[in-house]
Order: structure tokens, then C-alpha cells, then sequence
């Protein structure tokens, strides 16, 4: 029996003309021709003709419909690419309605687009199989998402730098036109010129390197990550690296990592990268020096969508953030402009955050009280025993 039956998709279809799947087998083959030319005649010793076996035989991925629309067999590169989302490809309102006017003799070909849990881009070749008794319709599908993130890749680039670089660029220009005229005697003019010019330049550096990093991500969001991570190494790795940042700014970070935690199922540069956003974050919108906790522990009930798991935590006791920016924090460009941070922030650390938690599986939450701090926690998966 093949996994989608053993868990029940096949059922979890359409309403209409509903049959269950045992029902149905292939219709006998037909009896057996006489060789072309050239070719020996065929064995009769070998195995009968098997539709899974076949499939599963296939590269590309391939998904066969019974009588009813019901999940016959996906080989294990439909598996592979779909994971649990099976159900939800085949109610797709494009796909039904290509379905509803497949013609056995051509090859009906649809795109389309599933969001959930993260943007897929998909396109579908269908073919049905009309001899008496048959009732086969067979899916082939191609993964376009890559592709339709690299489109959409370039058009936001150019949007958002375009945008975001004119600030800083005409800051550099008008310094530049200043030391060439007014101030070019002027030593301690140009000192003070040359600091903000490096300052702005170096704004612009780090956008360009989180829109670069933000389009990675997301190129590769519909594809969970295969790694093993401890979480105490990781902690500490992350925590040793700010040491410098936290000392230049006067606060202090503490490490707390529960015994016992499993490895998370994770991208361990991807997760690293998660780490160091949240205590940049923590750290530049404090007002002054601040108490930074960085906390790994077992998940209680409740806490993520299935049992089990790994929650991550930064908090701090800084000046908190309004109620009114909290569900908008994760926008792209979004500053909340309560803290001095907001000025020099790209705006783009907590998007690069939802959009790697989305790729694990993962849940974030952000918690805040004016005035006593804030909370964001990141509940991930752990690697199942034995892989």
C-alpha cells in the first residue's frame, strides 16, 4: 500500500463521484503483439505489468487518479516534491477545473500557485486513459518555484533598492559636492563629512546584503532543510560572536540552554543567521545598556503544532515596543520609530527571520511591553530519532 493511502489522502479529495480506491485496478493488459522487426519476441516469464512499480521507476514526479479522483499512486518523487500538500494540489480550483475538461485524447497543462504553508509554483501536464473500465488519469508535475522566485527576485531588487539606496545616495552626493566646494579647506569639516559619508556608504552596504540574503531565502523557502542541529554549540557560537557588540554598547547577555535538548532539524548557517538578527536587534534598539537573555528549552504544550520541539528565545529589558507595531514588525522595510535603532535599521532583519522560520517548519512569536521589553521566540522542529 503506498504511503498516500496508508495515511489516508486518497480519501481527502473530491466529493463527487467518490469511490473507494480498492475498487479500482488496471484494466488487463492487452495481449501481446507480435515483435517489430528486429526484436526478440517478448519473455513471458517476466513480472505482470504493476502501475506503482512503474511509477516508481520515473524520476520526474507522477501522481495516478483512479475512478473518483482518488489518489491511486504517487511515486516518491511526487512524495518528495509535495510532502503532506497532496490533498491540497489535487482541491486546487485550476487543477479541478482542467480535470473537469480533460480530454483523453490531448494533453491538458496548467500552472498554478500554492501559498501554503510556503509559496509553490507548479506546473501539471494531465493525461487521461478513456478505454472501457480504465478511468486513469495520470499528473505530471514540474516544480517551478525556483524559477518564479528568481522572476519575482529581480523585479522586488530593483524596486526595493532603487527606493531604499536614494536616501543614502543623495546623502553621499551632497557631502561629496560640500568637500569639493564650500569645505574643501575646511580639516575639521571634511573629518566630520568623511565619518557620516562612511557611515551612509556602510548603510548601503548592509541593504544590499540583506536584500541579496532575503532573496536566497526565499528562492529555496519550499524546500525544508535536511540538516541536524545541536542547540547548545549553536548558542554559544552566536553568543561569542556578539561579545564585542555587547560590550561597545554596555549591556550584557545571558545564556540559558536547558539539558537534555535534541538536535532541531535545521540549516545550521540559516539558523545561525536567525540568532544573530534577533540580538542585533536587541542590542541596537535598546535605550542603553540592557540585560540580553539568549535561551534555548524543551517546547511545553502548546507552543508549536505538534508535540514536541525546540523554542529559541532573545529577550531583554529594554523600552519595549507599542502594541500598534507588533503585527507588522516582520513587513519588509517596516521600522517602528519608537527607538533610536529605527533610524539606522534596514528594516529587513525580522523579515529574513519569518521567512527562514517558514522554510523549517517553524513558528515565530514576538511579545512586548512598553517599557519592561521584549520577547521573540522561534519554535522549530527537532530531527526525528534514528535520522
Amino acid at each position: 500500500m503506498s504511503l498516500w493511502r496508508r495515511h489516508g489522502f486518497g480519501n481527502a479529495l473530491l466529493p463527487d463521484r467518490r469511490r473507494p480506491a480498492r475498487d479500482w485496478s488496471p484494466p488487463d493488459p492487452p495481449p501481446p503483439a507480435s515483435s517489430p522487426p528486429g526484436l526478440p519476441p517478448p519473455d513471458p516469464s517476466l513480472p505482470g505489468w504493476s502501475l506503482p512499480l512503474l511509477l516508481d521507476l520515473l524520476p520526474h514526479p507522477v501522481v495516478a487518479l483512479a475512478p473518483g479522483r482518488l489518489v491511486r499512486h504517487a511515486n516518491g518523487a511526487a512524495q518528495a516534491l509535495l510532502g503532506d500538500a497532496l490533498p491540497a494540489l489535487l482541491r486546487h480550483p485550476i487543477l479541478v477545473q482542467a480535470l473537469d475538461r480533460l480530454d483523453g485524447a490531448s494533453v491538458e497543462s496548467v500552472d498554478l500557485a500554492m501559498d501554503v504553508p510556503v509559496r509553490r509554483v507548479l506546473r501539471v501536464a494531465l493525461r487521461a486513459d478513456r478505454r472501457a473500465g480504465s478511468g486513469l488519469v495520470l499528473l505530471s508535475l514540474s516544480d517551478r518555484t525556483e524559477q518564479d522566485a528568481v522572476e519575482r527576485m529581480r523585479a522586488d531588487f530593483v524596486a526595493n533598492a532603487s527606493h531604499e539606496l536614494r536616501t543614502p545616495l543623495a546623502s553621499l552626493i551632497g557631502f561629496i559636492e560640500t568637500l569639493q566646494g564650500p569645505a574643501a579647506d575646511d580639516a575639521p569639516a571634511r573629518v566630520r563629512f568623511l565619518a557620516i559619508m562612511e557611515a551612509q556608504a556602510a548603510r548601503m552596504a548592509r541593504l544590499i546584503d540583506n536584500l541579496l540574503s532575503l532573496s536566497r531565502i526565499q528562492m529555496h523557502e519550499h524546500r525544508r532543510p535536511d540538516g541536524s542541529v545541536p542547540p547548545a554549540p549553536l548558542l554559544r557560537r552566536v553568543a561569542d560572536a556578539h561579545e564585542p557588540q555587547l560590550r561597545a554598547a554596555g549591556s550584557t547577555l545571558a545564556v540559558d540552554i536547558a539539558d537534555g535538548l535534541p538536535p532541531m532539524a535545521a540549516d545550521p548557517d540559516q539558523l545561525a543567521q536567525v540568532l544573530h538578527n534577533l540580538l542585533d536587534n536587541a542590542i541596537k534598539y535598546a535605550r542603553g545598556p540592557a540585560r540580553i537573555v539568549l535561551r534555548a528549552e524543551a517546547a511545553q504544550a502548546g507552543s508549536g503544532p505538534s508535540q514536541g520541539g525546540v523554542v529559541l528565545s532573545v529577550s531583554d529589558d529594554g523600552p519595549g515596543i507599542a502594541p500598534q507595531h507588533l503585527p507588522r514588525l516582520t513587513e519588509r522595510f517596516y521600522r517602528a520609530d519608537d527607538g533610536p535603532g529605527a533610524r539606522t535599521g534596514s528594516g529587513l532583519g525580522l523579515a529574513i527571520v519569518k521567512h527562514i522560520v517558514g522554510r523549517h517548519g517553524g513558528r515565530l512569536s514576538i511579545e512586548s511591553t512598553p517599557g519592561q521589553g521584549t520577547c521573540v521566540s522561534v519554535w522549530l522542529p527537532v530531527r526525528p530519532h534514528g535520522t
